[in-house]
């Protein structure tokens, strides 16, 4: 059997169609991403935490009547945030893109916040948040290659040992079938071994792409309370990510995909899916590939998806950079 292969850039645009941006304010300590598709896409999520901030997530339920999307935004700042979709919303509009209601286009941009108020930044913005206008130059900013670690999304985030960030990554099934995977990673828990610079995802590492130290020697058994950020409360962290592929999917098989790819979060962060992360993937298909999947091709995208995203998660805080005022290293400092 063909073994599995990272795709050209090991980012999520290594499916056709599909474009990411970012933007961040180095004052504030947080940013925005933007996920734009050249045409709109059969998309779901699914949400696991505990303390989840979204927008226009109903929207993306099999029962409910749009049918593709046309971006998606991931962004810092809590609830202030979720005026990012707001303006990358406004820069589709501007190219005349969205759901078209008696002649009028809206676009469709759904979007999911982490929380980054208490990382150190000034957050002292006044009447209105700086995310609409993040959510605007993310999306001015998409393109095949985009940055990933501290950037975007990502820019501000932390984990319990240390900084988070912006992760990707793609897998090339043999059939040719490619899934890729975007996540900013702001957990609770941690994405490493208790001790050392091990992740707990080396078992899916490809090509050495975050540092190919491979599993610790000891071997953990977990008897004890789990690395997590001190005094963690609601809705003060959160893991968000999408999670694509190029197969030809309907809303029901989005939502199975997002289901897999959080597998990927309990491989690669310990603990996940706390009440105090609001834990989410936003499932996509572009649909590139036409005709049914057979039922073991389902099987392997759906491991696809797990492995790719677990993947991505230490590849977002294996690339975070430091920055003046972190008050946690990055996995580079440890």
């Amino acid at each position: 059997m063909a073994a599995w292969q990272a795709g050209k850039r090991n980012l999520i645009t290594d499916i056709a169609g599909i474009s990411v941006g970012n933007a961040h304010d180095a004052t504030i300590n947080s940013g925005s991403t933007a996920i734009l598709f050249d045409n709109a896409v059969t998309a779901s999520v699914a949400i696991h935490g505990g303390a989840p901030g979204t927008r226009e997530t109903p929207l993306l339920d099999a029962e409910n009547l749009v049918s593709g999307i046309d971006a998606l935004s991931l962004s810092g700042g809590s609830a202030y945030g979720l005026d990012a979709p707001s303006g990358i919303q406004a820069f589709l509009r501007q190219m005349e893109r969205g759901f078209e209601v008696a002649g009028v286009r809206v676009p469709i941009v759904p979007g999911a916040i982490l929380f980054d108020l208490i990382n150190g930044g000034n957050k002292d913005w006044g009447l209105h948040s700086p995310y609409r206008e993040l959510g605007y130059l993310a999306a001015q900013n998409a393109g095949r290659s985009f940055d990933i670690g501290s950037s975007g999304a990502g820019y501000g985030a932390t984990t319990a040992q240390c900084k988070g960030g912006l992760g990707s990554a793609s897998t090339v099934l043999p059939n040719g079938i490619t899934i890729g995977a975007l996540v900013a990673v702001n957990a609770v828990g941690s994405p490493l071994f208790p001790t050392g610079k091990h992740f707990r995802a080396a078992g899916f590492e490809l090509n050495g792409e975050f540092g190919n130290l491979g599993l610790p020697r000891t071997t953990y058994i977990h008897d004890g309370s789990p690395p997590t950020k001190f005094n963690p409360t609601p809705g003060g962290n959160t893991t968000i990510g999408v999670i694509a592929t190029n197969a030809r999917l309907d809303k029901g098989g989005a939502k199975r995909l997002a289901i897999a790819a959080h597998d990927g979060f309990a491989h690669a962060l310990w603990p996940a899916h706390t009440n105090f992360d609001g834990d989410l993937v936003f499932g996509v298909a572009t649909g590139e590939l036409d005709g049914p999947l057979d039922p073991v091709s389902q099987v392997d995208l759906g491991a696809a998806a797990a492995a790719t995203m677990a993947r991505a998660i230490a590849r977002g805080v294996y690339a975070a950079r430091p920055a003046t005022g972190d008050f946690l290293p990055c996995w580079s400092e440890l």
